[in-house]
């Protein structure tokens, strides 16, 4: 199946239904491995700016998502799919490559190369993986869907952990909170193989779990 017809099956298929979908098909099919805002529902900002589909969005950028907003976009060869009520700030200059999710959910997939995602909990630092976090003050959910990731708890930088998966074998709950450990162990929770095959697409990859899991993805997280 090559890309245009993936992307065609995955949007008409449900995976994004809420977002405008004749804009964002369209858009997917002509404009792929193009970087910017790809599709989004609801109020959605950047800089403080209504989003527009196109938009550029770069490096020392901050996207708001409004309460059951939604948000699709590609930076360089990362894509990300932002849910409703999040706040996510991306690092420029000497900080390039880090993003924070100060509150909120964003499932995201990377290119090899280092970068780190600052939480309230901890901050984990990735190479070539696919993740889905929702941030809060109390904890942090962290599933590393795929890939490795180095966890170090914002408190005490000293405390670490590396976690490797290949099919979501590890979902956590990452607390900062004296008295408690920084890992617990959590299910698989609002995110799907669906999702994370269209990021793919979005900047021509396939996620390493593809050729096991078949197609289409599995919805059933």
């Amino acid at each position: 199946m090559d890309r245009r017809r993936m992307l065609t099956t995955l949007l008409a298929g449900g995976t994004a239904a809420p977002l405008a979908m004749n804009t964002l098909i369209s858009d997917a099919l002509a404009r792929d491995g193009r970087t910017g805002l790809r599709g989004f529902r609801g109020d959605v900002t950047v800089n403080g700016k209504p989003a527009r589909f196109g938009m550029k969005i770069d490096s020392g950028d901050t996207v708001r998502t409004g309460p059951d907003a939604e948000a699709i976009y590609v930076i360089g060869r990362d894509a990300f799919m932002q849910r409703g009520a999040s706040h996510v700030a991306f690092g420029s200059g000497a900080a390039a490559d880090l993003l924070r999710v100060i509150t909120g959910r964003l499932l995201s997939v990377f290119a090899r190369g280092h970068r780190r995602i600052a939480t309230p909990a901890a901050t984990i630092g990735i190479r070539g993986t696919g993740c889905y976090i929702e941030a809060a003050e109390e904890k942090t959910y962290f599933c590393l869907c795929y890939g490795e990731a180095v966890i170090m708890r914002t408190g005490d930088p000293s405390q670490t952990e590396t976690v490797r998966t290949r099919h979501h074998d590890k979902p956590m709950w990452l607390r900062d909170q004296p008295g408690n450990e920084m890992m617990s162990a959590a299910g698989v929770i609002n995110h799907t193989d669906t999702e994370l095959t269209l990021l793919e697409a979005l900047v021509d990859r396939t996620p390493p779990f593809a050729p096991t899991v078949g197609w289409p993805p599995d919805r059933s997280y």
